[in-house]
C-alpha cells in the first residue's frame, strides 16, 4: 500500500467520523470510549449506525497506525523534505509488508 493510498483512506473515513459526530453532537474518541464501555444506544435505530460509526472508527486507528509506520520508515532513509517532495509529485512511495 502506498502512503498515499494510506492518506486518501484516511480523510475518507474521516469523512465518515464527521458525519457521524455531526449527527450525534459528540467527537468520536467521546463516543467510542462510551461504545467501549458497553453502553447501547438509546434508541433502536442506532444501533446499525454506532456500529458503523465503530468500525469505521477502529478501521481509521489501523490506518493511522500504517501511516507512523510508513513515515518512520521512510524518514529512516529519507529525509522528509524529500518524502513530501515525492508525495506532492504523486511519485511511487510504496512499503512493502
Amino acid at each position: 500500500m502506498t502512503l498515499d493510498e494510506i492518506l486518501r483512506d484516511i480523510h475518507a473515513l474521516e469523512e465518515y467520523l464527521l458525519n457521524y459526530e455531526r449527527k450525534y453532537g459528540v467527537l468520536t474518541e467521546t463516543f467510542y470510549e462510551s461504545f467501549e464501555r458497553g453502553e447501547e444506544p438509546p434508541e433502536e435505530s442506532w444501533v446499525l449506525d454506532w456500529n458503523g460509526w465503530a468500525a469505521t472508527y477502529e478501521i481509521w486507528l489501523q490506518r493511522k497506525k500504517q501511516y507512523e509506520e510508513v513515515i518512520r520508515i521512510l524518514q529512516a532513509s529519507t529525509p522528509l523534505i524529500t518524502v513530501i517532495q515525492k508525495a506532492a509529485r504523486r511519485e511511487s512511495l510504496s512499503i512493502s509488508g
